[in-house]
């Protein structure tokens, strides 16, 4: 893969830090060697993982004479809060499409990544009924701009198109590099898979580089079919995108959708003793949406045994932890 000939505008100009987990491993067990990337401490307001994502699709909008961008998510959406303090730094207007996936679970008074929509100076939040044409309703926004002399540009939810997810498979490269020159031989990453961009990313970034390590994605929202078949697609293009010479196998795409619980954003048991258990060990944070429940189904696989012992494990921690205090009555 040669991904320097991609623009990006260098919002990630050090690797983030690839730590052991010795009293999480230790209350899973001890029978596996827990290791996190912490990509919840990527530059960005808040941090997070859509930060490597938009330093090319930003790049990309500046490329083509943006003034202005567009974007959706949930409503406590990570790559809406992030997108739009991308678009501060860069001095450009940004609008927000929220998806109400719950009924009735926008708040324009909530915590959490809400506040900070507000606080950052978003150009309009325009929130639309779950299920809606997402894309449609970005280009309704984005009409309504250009009327007014403005130059938008949509970057879809999570960013997770085939040049957003460069930022992955550029992140592939990064902990493939870290492993090496601390010599840590990887069973398996393991992280969220939601828009996919992440998933995929990650996915095309270690089959292009010939890694061998399985990558294991706990579903957020979806079915493991579901689900499978959009990182499959996704993965794919990426790594033609990237310059992969050979095809991505159906069976390097593994996701797992017993972890979901009654539907994305909505709490679980397991996602509560997820983001208390490494809080608790580690002292660092979780998200309920995305990373909480990963862990969630991390912890569950690492009891039933899925893993050899003596295995080292790689979590990918993609952020999200302002959204954790949006939440606060579950953890009280």
């Amino acid at each position: 893969m040669n991904l320097g000939k991609f623009p990006r505008r260098g919002y990630v100009r050090t690797e983030t830090p690839i730590e052991f987990l010795p009293n999480f491993s230790k209350a899973l067990g001890g029978k596996v060697n827990i290791y996190i990337k912490r990509d919840d401490l990527l530059p960005g307001c808040g941090g997070g993982n859509k930060t490597r994502k938009l330093d090319f699709c930003i790049a990309d909008a500046l490329k083509k004479g943006a003034d202005t961008l567009v974007t959706c998510g949930a409503v406590q959406s990570n790559h809406a809060r992030l997108t739009l303090a991308w678009a501060v730094h860069e001095g450009l207007d940004c609008h927000l499409v929220l998806e109400e996936r719950v009924k009735g679970s926008y708040k324009p008074e909530a915590s959490g990544n809400n506040f900070l929509y507000k606080l950052l100076g978003a150009g309009s939040i325009s929130v639309v009924p779950g299920g809606s044409p997402m894309l449609e309703e970005m280009e309704k926004v984005a009409a309504g701009l250009r009327a007014k002399g403005k130059k938008p540009y949509i970057i879809p939810g999570g960013a997770s198109n085939a040049l957003g997810a460069l930022g992955y498979a550029a992140c592939a490269q990064e902990m493939t590099e870290q492993l090496f020159r601390i010599g840590l031989d990887i069973g398996a990453i393991v992280l969220p898979s939601g828009s996919a961009g992440t998933h995929a990313g990650v996915l095309a970034g270690i089959f292009g580089s010939n890694a061998g390590i399985s990558v294991l994605g706990m579903n957020v929202s979806r079915t493991k079919q579901a689900q499978e078949e959009l990182v499959y697609k996704l993965a794919s293009e990426t790594a033609e995108l990237a310059g992969v010479s050979h095809p991505l196998p159906t069976s390097a795409v593994t996701c797992f959708g017993d972890y979901v619980g009654t539907g994305y954003s909505l709490p679980t048991e397991t996602m509560i003793e997820a983001v208390t258990l490494l809080a608790r060990t580690e002292a660092i944070l979780l998200d309920p949406v995305y990373t909480g429940k990963a862990m969630a189904g991390f912890i569950d696989q690492v009891r039933k045994g899925a893993f050899p012992a003596g295995t080292n494990l790689l979590f990918l921690h993609t952020g999200g932890s302002p959204a954790l205090y949006a939440y606060l009555d579950l953890f009280k």
